[in-house]
């Protein structure tokens, strides 16, 4: 009897290893989607594609402006913007993504991903800057974190939250509805992208251990997480950003 037993468990295993491997890829494939993170991914900084989605969004941009300027009815004009949030949402985090690995540092002004490094600030306005809205991508850079904000909404627009329960926040943040967001801490800016599909991701030039653009979820944002002072605004919800965008009508910066 103990022979058999023995015996099975041999078979058992041998079926068992044999297994592994034949299916060894999609093996890796299901771990990989489900047991890792893009914080355990190392991705490099690809500008060839940046280049490419730059180009595609003008191209986009330019079409929907056509129709904007031709739309008669408030229908016809909602169903642009519409259209340009629905854009937008989809390309900013391609961008933002395509910088991820670049190096931060405190003065750094890279134009493109991998070209050098970068500060936080200049990752928002070059952002910003190669979406299509035209800014002034230096000075905005060095403002203050509201400041930024401010140059693309107005006050009553912009959430502060001071000694806020991180998940209270969050919360809140979410039941806003989608969007992009530009969010600034106690000395940092950053963006936070909100949809169904990922939840919240916060996208950003770190100063931290990573010294990198990075993209975290909520649970691994301790920038976000440990600040005292938030304030933010979703640019993609906001009628006058879109018409901005749409129209290419440049904005001021607040100072």
């Amino acid at each position: 009897m103990k022979f058999l037993r023995r015996l099975f468990l041999l078979c058992f295993l041998a079926a068992v290893a044999f297994g592994s491997w034949k299916y060894r890829d999609q093996i890796s494939v299901f771990y990989h989607r489900h047991f890792t993170t893009k914080e355990s991914v190392e991705i490099k900084p690809d500008p060839e594609r940046y280049r490419a989605l730059i180009k595609e969004l003008e191209r986009e941009r330019r079409l929907l402006e056509g129709r904007y300027a031709t739309a008669r009815t408030p229908q016809e004009i909602k169903q642009v913007k519409k259209e340009a949030r629905v854009i937008l949402e989809r390309e900013l985090p391609k961008l933002m993504r395509c910088w991820l690995g670049t190096p931060w540092d405190f003065n750094g002004t890279a134009q493109e991903p991998g070209s050098g490094k970068i500060a936080c600030g200049y990752f928002v306005s070059t952002i910003m800057r190669d979406a299509g809205f035209k800014i002034e991508r230096i000075r905005l850079a060095q403002q203050p974190s509201q400041n930024i904000i401010a140059t693309f909404l107005p006050k009553k627009h912009m959430h502060i939250r001071v000694g806020k329960n991180y998940d209270d926040y969050l919360a809140e943040l979410i039941s806003r509805g989608a969007g992009i967001h530009i969010v600034g801490l106690d000395r940092h800016v950053a963006f936070l992208v909100v949809n169904p599909q990922e939840g919240v991701r916060f996208i950003h030039s770190s100063r931290s251990s990573a010294k990198s653009v990075v993209d975290e979820s909520r649970d691994h944002a301790y920038a976000l997480k440990g600040s005292n002072y938030r304030v933010n605004g979703n640019i993609t919800a906001n009628d006058r950003v879109l018409h901005a965008w749409l129209t290419r009508t440049p904005f001021a910066t607040k100072r």
